[in-house]
């Protein structure tokens, strides 16, 4: 039999249905997996996590009278847009770490939180904002964000597998630009940036999942998950309107394959290399995925048929553009 895909990039709008896929991938038998979507056992990775640190970072500070780091307000955008490429660079970090099984032990898990975000600004050409938080004030927030900071550690270090051999990587992220924008998104604004901020090790094994809503559908669906008692939940949590609209009014996955090099992929440029990433599409214009959000037990086989014919219809296309199919 095939190898099965060695890395998916589950790509979306938010509330799109990105971590409802996650979930019901992770819910098959490996030989459901294998012999219908040509994946083996999933290892996921998320940039999510991220965003809501970010945003507890700055609520934090703005509590001690201090100045916000990243964002405007806690319900707006990035006041740098580079950071799109800063999570990129936190997800390149996250790869390579699972790759080296790499375990570190810092004393402080929010300083060592602090360094990365630094780090992986430094990296992508934005400004290294928490080495500006000085004094009392970096101890106070240290204290605040330790639970938090070690629990995304430990959570980290609890995903790396004893081998990613026969296994599939998913990572998931999305990205997009102001509402009624015109292609291409400018730098550092959707998926043409993000990906080719993505390292080598990704781009030479990827292939793009991309679960296709429109951006009113994103919103309504934003709307209906939210739930402000859950804000870090990957199933549940909210963006803000004007993060929705400025952010998210629209994405570059459409003119990306229009405009590919070789058809059914993406064409990448990065670092001085050209990757043709293979796409496939997940239909979930007319909503598929909501009911996942919910007990397995409470899941209607009509409802369960349709996504997993919807998703072996695109994985199926991933497999022959990259000859996998078994």
């Amino acid at each position: 039999m095939n190898e099965p895909l060695s890395t998916v990039l589950l790509l979306a709008l938010p509330a799109s249905g990105k971590s409802e896929v996650r979930k019901y991938l992770a819910h098959l038998s490996p030989e459901e997996s294998r012999r219908d979507f040509h994946m083996g056992p999933t290892v996921q990775l998320d940039d999510f996590p991220y965003v809501h640190l970010m945003r507890r970072i700055d609520d934090e500070l703005a509590g001690l009278g201090a100045q916000r780091q990243f964002f405007f307000s806690s319900d707006r955008p990035f006041q740098d847009p580079r950071d799109w490429g800063t999570l990129t660079a936190l997800i390149n970090e996250d790869h390579q770490d699972l790759l080296d099984r790499r375990v570190v032990r810092p004393e402080s898990a929010a300083e060592w939180l602090f360094d990365r975000f630094d780090a992986a600004a430094k990296a992508t050409g934005a400004p290294e904002r928490m080495r500006t938080v000085a004094g009392k004030t970096r101890v106070r927030l240290a204290e605040l964000l330790e639970r938090e900071a070690r629990q995304l550690l430990d959570e980290k270090h609890k995903g790396y597998p004893d081998s990613m051999s026969g296994k599939t990587l998913v990572i998931e992220f999305a990205r997009g630009g102001p509402h009624g924008s015109s292609m291409p998104l400018a730098a550092p604004f959707g998926y043409r940036y993000s990906l080719a901020q993505l390292s080598p090790a990704i781009l030479a094994q990827a292939v793009i999942l991309y679960v296709w809503v429109t951006p009113e559908e994103s919103r309504r669906k934003n709307q209906a998950r939210t739930d402000p008692n859950d804000p870090g939940s990957i199933l549940h949590h909210g963006v803000p309107l004007e993060v929705m609209m400025n952010d998210y009014g629209c994405d570059d996955m459409d003119w990306l394959e229009e405009n590919s090099r070789q058809p059914g992929t993406v064409t990448v440029e990065a670092r001085g290399q050209t990757y043709h990433l293979p796409i496939g599409r997940f239909d979930n214009r007319v909503d598929k995925t909501s009911f996942i959000r919910g007990d397995v037990s409470q899941w209607q086989p009509d409802q369960v048929r349709a996504v997993h014919q919807g998703l072996k219809d695109a994985l199926d296309k991933l497999a022959d553009l990259t000859g996998r199919r078994g």
